[in-house]
């Protein structure tokens, strides 16, 4: 007997817009439409007050104070990898490891898997649409005499990875590794994740996933993916700065050496030598992130309470209902028309320059992002050296917004006119 489907509940955005203090305010007079998430998320009050209360009451370096305060806070910390095992289905906390960013998260990854697992002879696979952090890291792996390979998979017109050609560059089974976004950044494009990781593996390639994107608009399950590494930043999942995620299987990360040295990372050191310690410490040296664990801990609660089923579905329908206002709009070009895409439209007005365009909308207290966002090649690819603007949402972006910002672009391209 077939089970209905149940429907992901409704997102009340005027309820969560309100634990946003900072949607509250307005700018050049007018209310503040911030349609830049994609760059760095605002923060729900949860979080700030979660960052506070730990500065106030409960702070304290951890894993070395045998005191109260550092007990509290060696607890809240390790809390927090729970919690982002939790939210990845991770299946041991030590396969979290802390970071910077995502950023630092594949260079990590290119140090000491690149560097220290990877032989002379092989591949790293990337593609067109990578965010600089998930192709400069490799390029450097490529270029310091290692004798590891860089190859570079085609995306289509409609801004989809080509399959055909990520399966003719796996097919000599050269490639090691395959880093690929889980979500564009520019064209908005969720790769197909379970069937990259699928096709890499059949090659005997490993699979990074740079999930910046995705993580903050889809229910992200590693073991399901089957990947081997992910990773994700705190400031785009309304998280602080200054803390990213890595998730690596339990094994590579044993077999991968250190990426920094220092206290905390250490089982034991002489002046002659050192001996490491297991995962995730031997990647976590010196005072790691702790206030700002303590607030990404909070955001992944915030996120679990309103549900990714619900966020996911609000999400949807925006991106529904902003491809039929943008594609209205005369003389605006998107960029990629991917079958599924999330939150973020990158695009060009006739006769204006995207700086420019930015500086208008700005006036009508429109925030959005103008440049090449971090993905020069992707650009060039679309024959956009130029750049674009973007616009890109979070859970508490509305309907409204997306209109004012349609009815914004008709005017400046009167205004440009």
């Amino acid at each position: 007997m077939s089970v209905a489907l149940q429907p992901a509940p409704a997102l009340d955005v005027a309820r969560v817009r309100r634990d946003f203090p900072i949607l509250a305010r307005t700018v050049r007079g007018k209310p503040l439409v911030f349609l830049d998430s994609a760059a760095s998320a605002q923060k729900p009050r949860a979080v700030i007050e979660a960052m506070v209360r730990c500065m106030e009451t409960a702070y304290a370096n951890v894993h070395r104070g045998a005191y109260h305060l550092s007990e509290v806070a060696t607890e809240s910390y390790e809390a927090a990898r729970a919690a982002a095992a939790r939210f990845l289905n991770a299946a041991d906390p030590r396969e979290i490891v802390f970071t910077r960013n995502s950023t630092e998260a594949i260079n990590l990854v290119a140090h000491s898997w690149g560097r220290g697992v990877m032989r002379p002879g092989q591949a790293v696979l990337v593609s067109e649409m990578e965010h600089h952090a998930n192709l400069v890291p490799w390029q450097m792996l490529r270029d310091d005499g290692r004798g590891i390979e860089l190859r570079v998979c085609r995306v289509t017109d409609e801004g989809e990875l080509d399959l055909e050609d990520l399966a003719a560059k796996l097919a000599d089974g050269k490639v090691g590794l395959v880093a690929v976004t889980h979500m564009s950044n520019v064209l908005g494009t969720v790769t197909p994740a379970e069937r990259i990781v699928a096709l890499a593996h059949a090659h005997g390639a490993k699979v990074l996933l740079d999930g910046s994107q995705a993580a903050v608009h889809r229910r992200v399950d590693v073991r399901a993916i089957g990947c081997d590494f992910y990773c994700f930043t705190g400031h785009k999942l309304y998280g602080p700065t200054g803390i990213g995620v890595l998730w690596a299987r339990l094994e590579h990360l044993e077999r991968m050496p250190p990426f920094l040295g220092g206290g905390d990372m250490i089982a034991g050191v002489t002046l002659e030598r050192s001996e490491w310690a297991p995962p995730p410490a031997k990647f976590e040296a010196g005072t790691p992130p702790i206030i700002e664990a303590v607030g990404l801990h909070a955001a992944l609660d915030y996120v679990a309470a309103i549900g990714l089923p619900a966020i996911e579905a609000h999400e949807r329908a925006l991106v529904d209902h902003a491809m039929r206002r943008l594609s209205g709009v005369e003389g605006l070009t998107l960029l990629g028309r991917a079958r599924d895409r999330g939150g973020v439209f990158s695009f060009v007005l006739d006769n204006a320059h995207p700086h420019d365009l930015s500086t208008l909308l700005d006036r009508a207290g429109i925030a959005v992002r103008a440049g090449r966002h971090c993905a020069e090649p992707l650009h060039a690819r679309f024959g956009l050296e130029g750049g674009t603007c973007r616009a890109s949402f979070g859970l508490y972006t509305t309907r409204e917004e997306i209109d004012l910002l349609a009815d914004a672009l008709v005017r400046a391209r009167e205004f440009f006119a």
